[in-house]
């Protein structure tokens, strides 16, 4: 990444978890990034450069850049470098004649936006192109380097703009399969736009309702993804996707509070036979994100000792594996080596 001469943020506890959220298309983005209805609308339909909030983002970056990059510029007022950023960008992008289009998001009226993008310093640039970001900066860099930044997005996006309706729109399914494919990958900024696509033209889907709240889960809002799938009526709570996010945010609550794992390590070194040490461990690791070493750690304790603490590993294995999915290699590799400890 480029170097960085930007202004330093601290980190906000606002989040979109909060409030009521709701399934309908014109609330499925203000859900995800907590929506701001005060927050200043954007300029002219055609004008290149707009300043946005937090309800126009899914419209003018997400659904825009179907079509051509969009590259967003996260400012603030009392920002110095973004004093020094802000003319130059808009003078680069207005001279490549609709080939980019700027949108502007000021942080302090769109704070909850900002953080779900990891803004930590700003003025922070992104740019967009089918719905995911494609290549960012930070601070006031010079002229020549914006420029250069502005023409690798061109080059990149360069005759790959979004199929016109007339090829075939995809279908319900093709979309939930592709937001799957894309959360498997890690590309969440993808899978959200595919989902939310699905629920603006039926929002009662369930498979679209269970992959939103998983991108709920990967952006750390757990209590947003509680609240989304809280809505599913009875007869589909069913769903192996709903069971899957509920599973999902069952380990999320169980591995919160573990403990650390350097110290929950060290125990484990000092007494291999200390199982709760060894599934605590396993644990932190998970809320970590380390899956593998959760995996391995859980596993072992099934090893020594299959029974303790009623199964509790085994329990927490299987959870994991339906939170993972049963398509998921990590899934498929975990549940054969469990076998072969359970039944060797």
């Amino acid at each position: 990444m480029p170097r960085t001469t930007g202004v330093s943020l601290r980190t906000g506890t606002a989040g979109p978890g909060s409030g009521e959220n709701r399934w309908k298309k014109d609330s499925v983005m203000d859900n995800f990034l907590g929506g701001d209805p005060a927050a200043e609308p954007g300029d002219g339909p055609d004008d290149p450069i707009k300043n946005i909030d937090t309800q126009a983002f899914m419209t003018e970056v997400i659904e825009a850049s179907q079509s051509v990059p969009i590259i967003v510029d996260f400012w603030a007022p009392w920002c110095g470098p973004c004093k020094q950023l802000g003319p130059t960008i808009e003078k680069l992008v207005k001279e490549t004649g609709g080939k980019v289009r700027l949108v502007k998001v000021n942080i302090d009226e769109n704070q909850q936006l900002a953080q779900q993008l990891r803004v930590q310093s700003i003025p922070m640039v992104y740019a967009f192109f089918g719905g995911r970001p494609l290549d960012a900066f930070q601070g006031a860099l010079p002229e020549s380097e914006v420029k250069a930044f502005i023409d690798r997005v061109i080059e990149a996006t360069a005759g790959k703009g979004a199929a016109p309706e007339a090829e075939g729109a995809s279908t319900a399914a093709d979309l939930i399969a592709e937001g799957k494919a894309a959360l498997a990958k890690g590309d969440d900024g993808a899978a959200l736009a595919l989902f939310t696509k699905v629920l603006e033209s039926d929002d009662k889907n369930v498979d679209a309702v269970a992959g939103l709240a998983r991108c709920y889960i990967s952006a750390g809002e757990n209590e947003a993804a509680g609240n989304l799938i809280a809505g599913i009526p009875e007869e589909q709570a069913d769903n192996p996707d709903i069971a899957a996010v509920k599973s999902a945010l069952e380990l999320a609550a169980e591995s919160g509070d573990a403990g650390d794992v350097g110290e929950l390590a060290a125990k484990v070194e000092a007494n291999p036979g200390d199982l709760q040490a060894r599934f605590d461990l396993a644990m932190a690791l998970f809320a970590g994100g380390d899956r593998e070493g959760a995996l391995d750690g859980l596993l072992e304790v099934v090893r020594r000792n299959a029974g303790w603490n009623d199964g509790a590993a085994r329990i927490q294995l299987l959870k994991m594996f339906e939170a993972w999915g049963a398509d998921a290699p990590l899934t498929i590799d975990g549940r054969e080596r469990l076998s072969t400890v359970l039944f060797s």
